[in-house]
């Protein structure tokens, strides 16, 4: 059995299999550029985050409708509870839909519609984080979180995510700032293929966890503040290695991150484009890192730690782990 785990980089966009992809395109009379699944999934191959976005946009525009949203989470939902998935924080990129017509609340419907089954399902509580784009305007991202308010009892945080290279958070400084006005959690994508630079300018701009994190070891200085303040760095290595961010797994920095001290978390990301769900993730370090299992259970306790639960739901999961 998998260990139990949270997932806290997931883009709920990103689990669009492509069984699944063809299903909602019949459901709603849209060809696809792909005759069959397997030449959709040879698709799957990416040179840099850029290549991987512009097949990721093309294929959300198959979700049309509440149900096209409900489905695709229950089957993400299903996926993570074999993998041993307990609590899952979910991205999802408003924009990248509203941008088509499609309207916020049939998002978010559609997606809290399979949230608000997933205990009883499978076991799992969820938290919803709303990303802007960061290749997007931010006068667009602080327009998007308005119109978010009336939903903001699902939603308990924002994230920035899309394209790093070019697009420092500090270019978001007040779109945070009304986001935490509101009460909501902040996170960050920095520091992937991003510099260092953008993991502090995240820091300062309040963000509590740091999405991918991995060139931090540029900067010890940065390392050093991270590991004082305990920052989790959710990290997606079978992502870091299709997208060319790390050249192998077995030249994957993880280790390296653990032995700083820092709070590390293991993630999928985005995993039907990157070849594998949240254990498959933890295998494939076991595999070629040759992560221990207290390793693995050391990032599977990290996982709570790091997410939104309280503190008692916190100590209650993180005893499941040290029970398996």
């Amino acid at each position: 059995m998998p260990l139990p785990k949270a997932e806290l980089h997931l883009h709920i966009e990103g689990t669009l299999e492509p069984e699944l992809a063809f299903t909602l395109a019949r459901r709603n009379n849209i060809t696809l550029p792909y005759t069959t699944v397997d030449e959709l999934r040879s698709a799957y191959e990416f040179t840099d985050l850029q290549s991987f976005l512009d097949l990721y946009y093309a294929l959300t525009d198959v979700l049309r409708t509440e149900a096209d949203f409900t489905d695709l989470t229950r089957a993400y939902l299903a996926r993570a509870a074999a993998q041993g998935v307990r609590h899952a924080e979910i991205f999802f990129d408003p924009q990248a839909h509203t941008a088509r017509g499609i309207p916020l609340d049939t998002v978010i419907g559609g997606i809290t519609a399979a949230l608000d089954t997933a205990r009883a399902d499978h076991g799992i509580s969820t938290h919803l984080i709303m990303c802007f784009l960061r290749d997007r305007p931010a006068a667009e991202a602080l327009d998007t979180l308005n119109a978010a308010r009336p939903h903001l009892d699902r939603i308990i945080g924002v994230g920035l995510d899309s394209a790093e290279v070019g697009h420092p958070p500090n270019d978001f400084a007040h779109v945070f700032a009304a986001a935490r006005d509101l009460g909501l959690r902040l996170v960050a994508h920095a520091g992937e293929e991003g510099p260092p630079d953008y993991i502090r300018q995240a820091l300062d701009l309040g963000a509590e966890r740091i999405d991918h994190g991995i060139r931090c070891l540029e900067d010890p200085d940065l390392v050093a503040r991270l590991a004082a303040a305990r920052t989790p760095l959710t990290v997606c290595p079978m992502s870091n290695v299709r997208l060319r961010a790390v050249d192998t797994m077995a030249d994957h920095p993880l280790p390296a991150l653990m032995d700083a001290g820092l709070l590390v978390t293991v993630n999928s990301d985005d995993p039907a484009y990157f070849g594998g769900y949240v254990d498959d993730n933890y295998r494939a370090l076991a595999e070629h890192l040759h992560l221990t299992r207290e390793q693995l259970r050391t990032l599977a306790r990290n996982s709570f730690e790091a997410s939104f639960l309280p503190a008692d739901r916190i100590k209650e999961l993180i005893a499941l782990v040290d029970a398996h």
